[in-house]
């Protein structure tokens, strides 16, 4: 195929291999000189989220490897990542430890929610850079606004303010009076006590809370809550029952069965009044990460 002038190029290059046994020469080809094959879009090495390490129980969650590929694949730190359906933050999550800017969106308040807290969860307070939520309520005022626009959105975002996750899925009808709930412990072993809440953004009146005590019982739910947009009037206040949850391990300590805070409350930064020396049990926590390389590029560097 080559002239002899070009063979003796190739043979002075060492381009030429002769077999030992002077069979026919052959061309030496090497792989880093190929074009190779293109990158696929089907990766058969990255497994499912499996277990409890990653899963946070939002039904589209991806692996965090599938991210770390494609997000390695296609920017260098600094750069910017958007995710438009980010979810419960995976995409979020993994820019932040490949140290990318970042940028999630979605439409639902609880996604916002469990985005933070995954954040949170997962990197310490020294490594974690400074964010900002833009869309959510700054104020009672935006509060408002958001429950005259849309007042499932409102309640989601109400919940997050108290670490509550929703009872249910609002789209399979009534909440029964639980909008959401919380399981608090008093020791890492001990038994778990439910806490429910239920929002309101229209009219509340003594009723209500008569009712909200009735539900507590029936949910056998040792402390109800319930977040308004307007101060509890007198009535409301004379209707909730004096009665109070006693701590098991610090009998000096009480608790309120039956809350009643304003959105400007919490603002305000009160809340709920329960056992807190052991962390709420209401979302999935993730696991701990550290910002640097990836396992599979320390394996490379090793290799």
């Amino acid at each position: 195929m080559f002239p002899p002038s070009e063979l003796d190029k190739l043979d002075a290059a060492g381009r030429i291999y002769w077999p030992p046994n002077g069979n026919m020469p052959a061309y030496k080809r090497y792989l880093d000189e190929m074009p190779g094959v293109p990158l696929q879009d089907i990766f058969t090495d990255i497994q499912p989220v499996m277990g409890k390490v990653q899963r946070l129980g939002y039904p589209t969650q991806k692996p965090e490897a599938l991210l770390e590929r494609i997000i390695n694949a296609s920017s260098n730190e600094g750069d910017m990542v958007l995710d438009p359906f980010c979810g419960c933050g995976t995409t979020v999550s993994v820019a932040e430890r490949l140290k990318r800017r970042w940028l999630g969106i979605d439409i639902t308040h609880l996604a916002i929610t469990l985005v933070k807290k995954r954040l949170h969860d997962s990197f310490s307070p020294e490594e974690l850079a400074p964010y900002e939520v833009i869309g959510e309520p700054a104020d009672a005022k935006s509060a408002a606004a958001l429950a005259e626009v849309n007042r499932h959105q409102f309640e989601w975002w109400a919940l997050g303010l108290v670490d509550a996750a929703p009872a249910q899925d609002k789209k399979k009808g009534a909440d029964k009076g639980v909008d959401g709930v919380l399981y608090f412990q008093e020791k890492d072993d001990g038994p778990y006590h439910k806490l429910i809440v239920q929002v309101k953004s229209g009219h509340v009146g003594a009723k209500e809370v008569r009712e909200l005590e009735g539900t507590r019982r029936q949910e056998k739910a040792e402390i109800a809550a319930l977040l308004t947009l307007k101060p509890p009037t007198r009535p409301m206040k004379e209707a909730a029952p004096a009665d109070y949850y006693v701590s098991a391990l610090f009998p000096d300590l009480s608790f309120p069965r039956l809350q009643i805070l304003t959105i400007a409350d919490l603002f305000a930064g009160k809340r709920l009044e329960y056992p807190r020396w052991v962390p709420p049990k209401t979302f999935k926590k993730a696991a701990r990460r550290r910002k640097g390389p990836t396992d599979q590029e320390r394996q490379g560097e090793l290799l």
